[in-house]
């Protein structure tokens, strides 16, 4: 098999191979200080921190946000107001696509030496020993309106388009007010963290995360360890265990709460509030029955837009922790594995 063939090798095809013969190929088997069956932590731990966003409340709700913020980087947010018809419909469009035929999936691959991430893929930025996760995607972008590009979006199912609209126009909701309480968790005005991440033009980049069964899902991950490079990402799962992350030295399962909605505090954040926001590190395990999908949105400021420690968080006391960069050039190294 050629190389340019190799590159576009689908993990859905290779689990259909794998699933017949109970073997995973090379490739995709995790060092053993990375595989799930032997850093999962089994034993009583804290579950992830849920956040009740119909407190009226306001600042025991910024209290609370900047609590876990800070320590977990991670928690799950139930009565946000976005219908639970909304959020089934967006995961059946998106499921429907996954089971679409290959050559209608191909349509939508994305081209070869592209800049932009959007569309339809498999591997994502450089491997670290060359080894695979076990996850399709499709990347497109969701907002603002002068970014988004239809080529990308799924013309099968019919409603995919109208489906993700509706979506978007919830989610604004949710992003505006947990950036509102964010900014005042670390002393800023309500919206001066949101401005510096872009404001009315901070991008929502949809990624559908496609993990098929896996034959050996103690040996392989979805998605190893990393943190998003997102201000924030906003994450809706289908209902099979997957996400983990890292807290306090242990690998701990988010537990799946329906209709809940998964937040990432990502690096931009990290790097705006200085340190005080912690981005998350996490990963994706695989299940041997089921296919498991997730529906992330990562809020990410305009690539020429420069991130840095803000201003006003940054004294003699306090100095700046953090390089001041182009978001494009932060995006640049980490997705090729170069110090920041």
């Amino acid at each position: 098999m050629g190389e340019n063939q190799g590159e576009v090798k689908r993990i859905q095809d290779v689990a259909s191979v794998a699933n017949a013969t109970d073997t995973i190929p090379a490739e995709f088997i995790r060092p053993e200080d990375e595989r799930p069956g032997l850093t999962t932590y089994k034993g009583d731990l804290p579950e992830v921190p849920v956040v009740d966003f119909s407190i009226k409340d306001d600042e025991k709700l910024v209290a609370q946000i900047y609590d876990v913020s800070c320590k977990w980087g991670f928690f799950q947010i139930v009565n946000h107001e976005i219908p639970n018809d909304v959020i089934s419909k967006l995961k059946e469009v998106g499921t429907t696509f996954f089971e679409l035929p290959q050559e209608e999936k191909e349509v939508y691959a994305k081209p070869p030496g592209a800049k932009s991430m959007e569309g339809y893929g498999t591997k994502l930025q450089k491997e670290v020993n060359g080894i695979k996760g076990w996850v399709d995607h499709l990347f497109h972008i969701l907002s603002p309106p002068s970014a988004v590009n239809y080529k990308f979006w799924p013309k099968n199912p019919p409603s995919y388009r109208e489906t993700n609209e509706e979506y978007t126009k919830y989610l604004h909701k949710v992003e505006e007010r947990l950036l509102r309480c964010l900014s005042k968790g670390i002393g800023l005005e309500e919206n001066e963290l949101r401005a510096a991440v872009g404001g009315d033009d901070l991008v929502y980049l949809l990624k559908i995360n496609y993990y098929p069964p896996c034959p050996r899902p103690d040996l392989a991950l979805g998605v190893p360890a990393h943190t998003d490079m997102s201000a924030v990402t906003i994450l809706v799962p289908n209902d099979v265990q997957g996400l983990q992350v890292f807290h306090e030295g242990n690998w701990i399962d988010a537990q799946y709460i329906p209709n809940a909605l998964v937040i990432h505090i990502g690096d931009q954040l990290e790097i705006l509030s200085n340190g005080k926001y912690k981005a998350v590190l996490h990963r994706t395990t695989v299940n041997k029955e089921k296919t498991r999908l997730s529906w992330p949105v990562f809020m990410e400021p305009p690539q020429d837009m420069e991130v840095g420690p803000h201003p006003k968080l940054v004294n003699n006391e306090n100095p700046a922790k953090y390089k001041t960069k182009k978001y494009s050039d932060y995006v640049y190294c980490k997705f090729n594995k170069i110090p920041q």
